[in-house]
């Protein structure tokens, strides 16, 4: 499976349309409930990285897929077939809601937007922020083989993506992922601020990969040790710890 590139690519695009089908599809039938947004979001996440992480690494966003690339855990032509599949199935989920619904005279809701109360400025940094924590979650339970919550990384990476909604969704829609965007936007003839969430989700899933890496996947110290329950098992005395 390590350089099946189409089966990899498949399950990013399967992941990757059930967020924007899910996710819009919630938009626009929730009657703008925010809860149930972020839930619809949240659990489309949750199900689809339990469901093929195993198979692509369950990323469904280039902004996570970057944060693999520039931390080389990934090859870049990979990466580059991930990054396809992703913006391709955001499209076509947008193209199948318009074929389900034709009587619904806009799906605008489902693109993100920048908040009239704040500045575009302020969109990138909520963006960044609100995407250094998606990555910095999916690092440390998805990346990092010494996480404790590593066999539940989808119900965590999916509860980030609920949070986040919640906190940042009237500000900026809270795409956190430049597919979530794209396919909307790209559907619908609307380009307003696109760029936020392409700079935004980049910048801040770049920081938080970085980071995650430097501090904790790549030790200058001897490996962090810990109980049984941790996965790591305590040195022996005498004995220097190795990861």
């Amino acid at each position: 499976m390590e350089n099946d590139w189409f089966r990899r690519g498949f399950a990013e695009f399967v992941g990757t349309f059930t967020l924007v089908f899910i996710g819009v599809g919630s938009i626009l039938f929730s009657g703008g409930q925010l809860v149930g947004i972020a839930l619809a979001h949240g659990l489309a996440i949750a199900v689809m990285v339990s469901a093929v992480g195993h198979i692509s690494g369950g990323h469904f966003n280039p902004a996570i897929t970057f944060g693999f690339l520039i931390t080389r855990r990934m090859a870049p032509v990979l990466g580059a077939v991930y990054v396809v599949a992703q913006l391709f199935a955001a499209v076509v989920a947008m193209l199948a809601l318009t074929v389900i619904f034709p009587n619904e005279p806009s799906l605008d809701p489902g693109v993100p937007t920048v908040a009239d109360q704040i500045s575009v400025g302020a969109g990138v940094l909520t963006e960044a922020i609100l995407t250094f924590f998606l990555v910095w979650v999916v690092f440390a339970t998805a990346a990092d083989p010494r996480g404790t919550f590593k066999s539940v990384a989808g119900l965590a990476i999916g509860l980030t993506i609920t949070a986040d909604i919640l906190a940042g969704g009237p500000l900026t829609g809270a795409a956190m992922n430049p597919a979530r965007a794209f396919g909307p936007e790209l559907v619908q003839g609307e380009w307003s601020d696109f760029w936020v969430y392409w700079v935004g989700p980049l910048a801040g899933g770049s920081v938080a990969a970085l980071a995650y890496e430097l501090l904790y996947l790549r030790p200058l110290a001897p490996a962090v040790v810990g109980p049984p329950e941790t996965g790591l098992e305590e040195p022996r005395p005498g004995e220097t710890a190795v990861s």
